[in-house]
């Protein structure tokens, strides 16, 4: 096949599977139907809280599940006034806090999130930890994982649908999916995103914190925070993998004016 008519193929497949980001308009490259990618991630958050501590009923507990639905509920609000509540269809939320030492968090597709004990004392109280959800489900519903993967099956399978790559590399196909999200080799150890998946989550988050109810403004207070926290040691994980530099706390604040907008107490 001539180099012209592979460009020519592959210009085809970019702009039929070019989807807009929401709240950040970014044009993004996507080939994955969302009721397959949730699927598999149904699945693979359902194995991980049968094998990681799962706290239920505590004070904590009910503030990760109370932050949780409330943005839920602004990210609902929001994509209903822009007619994309068709996104959100195969979406089942879920907001579960997990007994574990790491300062993490993370969000797989459809709305299952985890947070670690490990962050809460950095996360300080409810807007901290708005901060920290708003970030994750950003990735979420900017679909950055399946960008990711998208691109995965386009480079190393050539492109085909993930229903025919499950069927005949079931293995390759897993490890492809645990890379996009994050996953690294099981599920919760965090590989990080690219700066500009960073970026834009941060914007995200920052936006739907604020739609939330909770004060943008401590999204730079947690950041210092969390780069306070690392106290010249190795940084904790999603401090690790989530660049905390001053870069990054100078574009949240150029992104606050923008922010407090949506912001009502």
């Amino acid at each position: 096949m001539k180099i012209k008519t592979i460009i020519s193929m592959l210009t085809l497949i970019f702009l039929l599977a070019c989807a807009t980001v929401p709240i950040t308009g970014r044009k993004q490259f996507t080939i994955i139907p969302a009721s397959e990618i949730n699927a598999m991630s149904f699945t693979q958050y359902d194995e991980f809280l049968k094998t990681n501590k799962v706290i239920r009923g505590t004070a904590d507990a009910e503030m990760v599940k109370r932050v949780g639905v409330k943005i839920q509920k602004a990210v609902e609000r929001y994509f209903a006034q822009q007619n994309l509540s068709g996104e959100l269809a195969g979406y089942a939320w879920e907001f579960n806090l997990v007994q574990d030492e790491q300062v993490n968090a993370w969000c797989m597709p459809g709305g299952k999130v985890v947070v670690y004990t490990g962050i809460l004392p950095v996360t300080g109280d409810e807007n901290g930890l708005a901060v920290v959800m708003g970030h994750e489900i950003g990735h979420a519903i900017a679909e950055h994982g399946n960008e990711r993967m998208s691109q995965g099956l386009l480079v190393q399978m050539g492109g085909i649908a993930l229903s025919k790559a499950i069927e005949q590399k079931p293995q390759e196909t897993q490890n492809l999916f645990m890379t996009a999200y994050g996953l690294g080799a099981q599920v919760g150890v965090i590989l990080p995103y690219s700066r500009s998946h960073e970026n834009e989550a941060d914007h995200i988050g920052l936006i739907i914190m604020a739609m939330a109810g909770y004060d943008p403004n401590h999204a730079v207070e947690f950041w210092q925070r969390m780069a306070a926290n690392s106290g010249g040691q190795a940084p904790p994980e999603f401090l690790s993998t989530h660049p905390s530099d001053q870069k990054r706390i100078d574009n949240l604040k150029k992104l606050l004016p923008e922010a407090l907008k949506h912001y009502k107490k």
